[in-house]
């Protein structure tokens, strides 16, 4: 690891603290104490030191008070298990019967709870999971740096001593569909299928365009965690209740500690050319790596929703090369299994169809269930 990438680490690690705050208001401080014992013309810099210490101060101690209002309003509504020395967020419900469990992964580095609204519905036909990475919802924010191969292990390991039994049936939206499928290479023997929900290809971020909004945002997780820590809230003072039922708000309150920016700009490091060059072989699922694994492929038949993406490309023909490379390089996903289905969504949906459309994302998963273990498959 390069010195410059554990340094970065080393900074995530103390930010994911969210008395860090504390800490780092007292550098000013030192450094104005120092000025005023060095004489009379120092004295003026001496107090706008410790007058930006008092404002660090002041912001980490309302974050810290922040903090602790929104830890006794939301509890954990599942199990927080050890996976060796730091603790993992599952919630389950539902009765599997003779099939296999469902276990969800939302994209980016969200906590379990964005995909609440597919487990509500899921849990009344199956039985159905919901894990936050380390870092993200109710999980401890675990060892830096995040990467997908490890978080991979970290999910089996939360399943396990959660009580849950496989085999599994993985369910991942986006950069969560790359986490399920090298959770199943790994552990193949407890893995009864996969579905990925228009997954992330490590080929799109290895060999395609560039994309600002991706280079940009570890940068950008990083300044928002600063922006918490520090006591500058989006949420806060705006009429917030923390009697909400709507998981989104919920898991928006809850990442509001700095561990959830920090978990996320460590991983999402791997979503440029130099992380997938640095961790691919550990993170990438290759063709035929997943032997006869019943895998589903869901994904919208064309890019809708990917204005933001094309936008930055002026010329059409480059435009024309770009929306054929995104359209046909998720569809190397198939090739890790020599029973890879395709599955396109409702039309007119795009990335975010399962917020769209969750009853046709459980009717899928269910129907690949059926063809796991007894019964007759359903017609999608």
């Amino acid at each position: 690891m390069r010195p410059g990438t554990r340094a970065a680490d080393a900074i995530l690690r103390l930010l994911s603290r969210d008395w860090a705050g504390l800490a780092i208001a007292l550098l000013p401080a030192a450094a104005g104490a120092r000025c005023v014992t060095r004489g009379t013309g120092r004295r003026i810099l001496g107090g706008g030191l410790w007058a930006v210490s008092l404002a660090l101060g002041l912001g980490s101690f309302r974050h810290l008070v922040h903090v602790a209002r929104i830890r006794a309003s939301y509890p954990p509504p599942g199990r927080m298990v050890d996976v060796g020395g730091y603790r993992m967020h599952v919630l389950a419900g539902g009765d599997a019967g003779p099939r296999p469990t469902v276990v969800w992964m939302p994209g980016g580095h969200a906590g379990g709870y964005a995909m609440h609204r597919l487990h509500a519905l899921a849990r009344e036909q199956m039985r159905s999971v919901l894990v936050d990475r380390p870092g993200s919802g109710w999980s401890d924010p675990g060892p830096f740096p995040r990467t997908t191969a490890a978080e991979a292990v970290e999910l089996l390991t939360a399943l396990e001593r959660a009580g849950e039994k496989g085999p599994y049936v993985l369910v991942g939206h986006s950069f969560g569909g790359l986490l399920m499928a090298n959770a199943a290479r790994r552990r193949p023997d407890l893995v009864a299928g996969l579905v990925l929900l228009d997954p992330t290809p490590p080929d799109a971020v290895a060999f395609g365009p560039a994309l600002p909004a991706l280079r940009r945002a570890p940068r950008d997780q990083t300044a928002l965690a600063l922006r918490h820590l520090f006591g500058l809230h989006p949420l806060a003072g705006k009429g917030e209740t923390h009697t909400s039922d709507d998981p989104a708000r919920v898991l928006a309150m809850i990442e509001l500690r700095t561990k959830a920016n920090c978990a996320a700009a460590s991983i999402l490091r791997e979503l440029s050319p130099d992380g997938i060059t640095r961790d691919g072989w550990q993170t990438a699922v290759h063709d035929g790596e997943l032997g006869s694994l019943p895998l589903l492929l869901v994904a919208p038949r064309d890019l809708t929703g990917g204005g933001e993406i094309f936008d930055a490309v002026d010329d059409l023909e480059e435009s024309a090369r770009v929306r054929h490379f995104f359209l046909t390089v998720r569809e190397r996903f198939l090739a890790a299994s020599s029973r890879g289905r395709r599955i396109y969504t409702p039309e007119g949906t795009g990335h975010d169809f399962p917020d769209r459309v969750p009853d046709f994302v459980v009717r899928v998963v269910g129907s690949l269930l059926d063809q796991c273990g007894p019964g007759v498959p359903k017609p999608f």
